[in-house]
């Protein structure tokens, strides 16, 4: 259970990383919109450079000593970790293959969600899309799980459902007037919309893969780290591996992430002033770089301390209440969108998005309700 300072430190995390994180990815796809490869590396390597050094130890394993306790046999008392020059990988609480998993799943839909962009996929329509995912986990629970739900539930899917049609139909008409402009934008939109439901497809067998994770080794291991403070927590291995398999697979996509940073190189120059106090301050230095880095370095950073948030929600509070708390999020994300870079939204696409937000509250308190109902029974 989160204390009070932690529920502070999280949501500023989530909030914070996330929100600012959505406004400088925004910037960057709308000047560069192949780029989402890029910012995919990018936001991977970054992860996995801050969960590097947490995941190394210079201790050995401890080893265990068998002594006589009566009749019972003999009993297992540990003894002090010896210290070693080189450094080894702790101990994983997690295998491998669950990992291997869930990292080819996560890096093609993580790939494909920002690929989108390339394909005229507006910020809104993309913030509301991705809201749709409780649809896809409500059908692969009910196929593979054999989870049953509430009409509430339903109502609130069939409501989710109808807001993404109406926000994507909304977004769907070109601003161009000639007809064979008109049949190329639409189709290229129609792809993108597909890469996002593809990418949902993915999101929800992952979910899945995840739950099934949390009670077969995380929940075990929790239960451990509470009693073992020296434990580090599960959400932070899974971070660290999530991100760091997933490096590899970025070598088929070299050509693109080359290209692109060739692209943004061009980009107009910005002067970073040095600090004017210090060693350098009578120099008046200063360091000259293309001004789409600015943008990609904050989108880096804030994708960190998004994931580093989300992580540490998912790791310590019930999937209900992470659903509630990045509905919000996504909510403020498009109210932001369209308040920084304007002109994205009209009166259906709003009305869209109030329907899925509103059916995402209400399919989260109808599983609240509902888990209340079995524990009374």
């Amino acid at each position: 259970m989160l204390s009070f300072s932690d529920w502070v430190t999280t949501l500023s995390l989530v909030f914070g990383g996330c929100c600012s994180n959505a406004i400088t990815l925004e910037h960057i796809t709308s000047r560069y919109p192949n780029a989402g490869v890029l910012i995919t590396f990018f936001q991977f390597l970054i992860v996995s450079l801050y969960g590097l050094p947490k995941q190394f130890t210079f201790n050995d394993p401890p080893e265990s000593k068998h002594a006589a306790n009566g009749p019972n046999g003999a009993v297992s008392t540990p003894t002090t970790s010896r210290r070693r020059w080189i450094p080894r990988l702790k101990n994983r609480k997690i295998p491998l293959l669950p990992y291997f998993i869930q990292v080819a799943l996560f890096f093609v839909l993580s790939t494909l969600n920002n690929a989108a962009f390339a394909y005229h996929i507006p910020m809104t329509v993309h913030i509301v899309c991705r809201s749709g995912g409780m649809i896809i986990n409500m059908i692969l629970g009910w196929m593979f799980t054999k989870k049953r739900y509430t009409m509430q539930q339903v109502a609130s899917v069939l409501v989710v459902t109808a807001g993404i049609i109406m926000t994507t139909l909304s977004a769907s008409k070109p601003k161009s007037t000639a007809a064979e402009v008109n049949t190329r934008d639409t189709s290229l939109y129609a792809l993108g919309i597909s890469l996002l439901g593809l990418a949902l497809v993915l999101s929800g067998f992952l979910g899945l893969m995840q739950d099934w994770v949390f009670a077969r080794y995380v929940a075990p291991a929790q239960a451990q780290a509470a009693s073992d403070p020296a434990e580090q927590s599960s959400w932070q291995e899974h971070m660290f591996y999530l991100h760091t398999l997933a490096l590899p697979l970025f070598y088929f996509s070299r050509d693109n992430i080359s290209t692109e940073l060739t692209r943004m190189s061009s980009s107009p120059p910005v002067l970073l002033s040095l600090p004017q106090s210090g060693p350098l301050a009578p120099y008046g230095a200063g360091l000259i770089v293309p001004s789409i880095f600015v943008y990609l370095l904050l989108n880096t950073c804030t994708q960190l301390v998004c994931v580093i948030g989300v992580n540490r929600l998912t790791g310590r509070v019930s999937s209900l209440t992470v659903t509630l708390i990045l509905t919000v999020r996504k909510a403020i994300s498009l109210l932001l969108s369209v308040a920084v870079y304007g002109g994205q939204g009209n009166m259906e696409m709003w009305a869209g998005a109030g329907l899925v937000f509103i059916g995402t509250i209400g399919y989260s308190t109808g599983s609240k309700s509902k888990d209340q109902k079995e524990k009374k029974d």
